[in-house]
């Protein structure tokens, strides 16, 4: 099952004329239009571009896993091999033994009622003939080569009972259990923290370099393709407007768009807002928002013992401000956020939201609450209900605070819709029928309905494309500077946050660690967490990232 090298290095993969067309109500709508690109052995290729230009479509046509629906045209040769016409017993041979893909999202892929040893076992015994004692201890050796913690206490958990890092280690073993020679990444650190980022890519390295195998990442974070790729494929609209090394592409960007995407990504260290110093002056006003030595518990459920989320917190934002609050996965930022609104009940210290007391407050002490405090949450697709169109869903704050109805309601809807730049005609779909950035603005216009004087940002950029993200983070500042609002901006986007907060305070393990100005955070840390928060965020340039990940590695020994 080792990896084969040869001295001339191979092409493993040869795209030739691909196209894409998916059938919708009686006609065929092109997804990807004569894509031509070619992936040697050891070598990354990105595939770049907002939602919706094709990345994700042209990748699963190369294994067959589109719907009945979509139509693929064109020459697919692995290993010169010709699979584009494969039937589809040939093709799941050639799927996870040849070709193996990492998933966008663990949670999903992975089968929630089989633990991760079974499922690597399952496809190890798919193409091999192994005992099922063989089996194990090669899925034990994988969950160990992906640097799975405690590897023979990891085979006998289930997908929920591993952190999101875990997770994707469990589906990473499980895509390189057979030597794959074609690696497909889609997304494969969307949802994680920059130090278990910074992990999975220092891992998909070193995976390249001893399975020899070529690999096609598909991602919009600028910063992963700076770290991770020899070369770059750029789409938009399902054409490929752009190919050339990552060093070209970074550095000489030809295409229109390309410059637009480069310039789009906020890079850690830049100040784009010089908002820092105004903030001095607001210190006569009463904070918006005041947490005064607070500690937040989970209750006792069933077995489940009792949790302490938060410890000791304290923590202002005055009007006009943001403040940024960071962090890795587990930290308490949500919990924070969800208790600044009144989602979440105090064990003790003061917590003061929008002049309300609401450290002992009953459900009825919490209905003024609910119109001076707005909240996004970071995953849209379950906030929003899915039997309402999106127009009701942001009509609701207004009409229930008896704000406005009838003609007023709609064109307040109306406007709220374009505010966040989406059309009017958006009003009458429902949330399945819109992309994740679409459904996370639909999020945004709806805590902004009745004008609060706090707004709680749970990860508002998480599933947005760069330039889409550029977009709204400039419509926050605009609508913030304009209704002069405090914001709680929970992000472990650092780069975002540099762009867009006053001050940051920097959470570990239900703690504040530290906090203050923009620059003393990210310019100059002095808790050793946020050290090493900051060493781990990927640069959106290649040459500034190897230097990074050299001086990451030589303090590690």
């Amino acid at each position: 099952m080792s990896s084969t090298t040869s001295t001339a290095v191979e092409t493993v993969l040869e795209v030739s004329g691909l196209g894409v067309d998916f059938w919708v109500d009686g006609e065929f709508y092109p997804a990807a239009i004569g894509l031509d690109y070619s992936v040697k052995r050891g070598e990354v290729l990105a595939i770049v571009g907002e939602s919706g230009s094709g990345k994700s479509s042209s990748s699963m046509a190369l294994l067959g896993l589109l719907p009945s629906t979509a139509r693929v045209s064109g020459s697919i040769k692995l290993l010169g091999r010709e699979i584009g016409n494969l039937d589809k017993r040939e093709l799941r041979a050639v799927r996870g033994q040849q070709i193996a893909v990492i998933f966008q999202e663990p949670m999903t892929a992975l089968n929630p009622v089989y633990t991760v040893g079974f499922q690597i076992v399952e496809t190890l015994r798919t193409h091999y003939d192994l005992t099922p004692a063989q089996a194990k201890e090669r899925a034990i050796e994988l969950l160990e080569k992906v640097d799975m913690p405690d590897p023979a206490l990891a085979f006998h958990k289930y997908p929920h009972q591993l952190s999101g890092g875990q997770r994707q280690r469990a589906m990473i073993a499980q895509a390189i259990s057979c030597d794959p020679v074609l690696l497909i990444a889609d997304e494969p650190t969307t949802a994680l923290d920059v130090t278990v980022q910074a992990e999975i890519l220092d891992l998909l390295r070193s995976l390249r370099s001893r399975l020899d195998s070529a690999i096609v990442l598909i991602t919009h974070d600028m910063g992963v393709v700076a770290d991770l790729a020899d070369s770059i494929m750029v789409m938009k609209d399902g054409v490929a407007v752009e190919q050339g090394s990552a060093l070209d592409i970074f550095q000489r960007p030809q295409h229109p768009y390309t410059q637009s995407l480069l310039a789009a990504v906020p890079h850690l260290g830049l100040d784009i807002t010089e908002a820092a110093p105004a903030v001095a002056e607001k210190r006569t006003v009463e904070p918006v928002l005041s947490f005064q030595d607070v500690s937040i518990e989970y209750p006792k459920r069933g077995r489940v013992p009792a949790f302490l989320a938060a410890d000791d917190i304290t923590l202002d934002v005055y009007p006009g401000e943001i403040v940024g609050l960071v962090g890795e996965s587990g930290s308490g930022k949500t919990t924070l956020g969800r208790a600044a609104v009144g989602l979440l009940p105090i064990k003790y210290g003061r917590l003061i939201s929008a002049g309300i007391d609401i450290s002992q407050a009953s459900m009825k002490d919490l209905r003024p609450l609910r119109r001076k405090a707005g909240i996004v949450f970071q995953d849209p697709g379950s906030s929003l209900n899915p039997r309402m169109p999106i127009g009701e869903s942001i009509g609701e704050p207004l009409l229930l605070a008896k704000e406005a109805q009838g003609k007023e309601l709609d064109k307040r809807v109306e406007e709220l819709l374009s505010q966040v730049e989406l059309p009017a005609s958006y009003r009458n779909r429902y949330p399945h029928e819109l992309s994740g950035g679409q459904r996370q603005r639909v999020g945004i216009a709806r805590a902004l309905a009745l004008a609060p004087e706090l707004l709680v940002a749970d990860e508002p950029t998480s599933a947005l494309d760069v330039s889409v993200q550029a977009r709204f983070l400039d419509l926050l500042q605009e609508l913030q500077s304009k209704l002069q609002f405090a914001c709680l901006f929970i992000s472990h986007d650092l780069a975002v946050v540099d762009m867009l907060a006053h001050r940051i305070a920097v959470m570990h393990r239900g703690r504040l660690v530290e906090q203050g100005s923009r620059d003393q955070i990210l310019r100059n840390p002095q808790d050793p967490y946020t050290q090493r928060l900051i060493a781990a965020v990927p640069l959106p340039d290649p040459v500034a990232q190897r230097e990074r990940r050299e001086q990451r590695a030589a303090s590690k020994e």
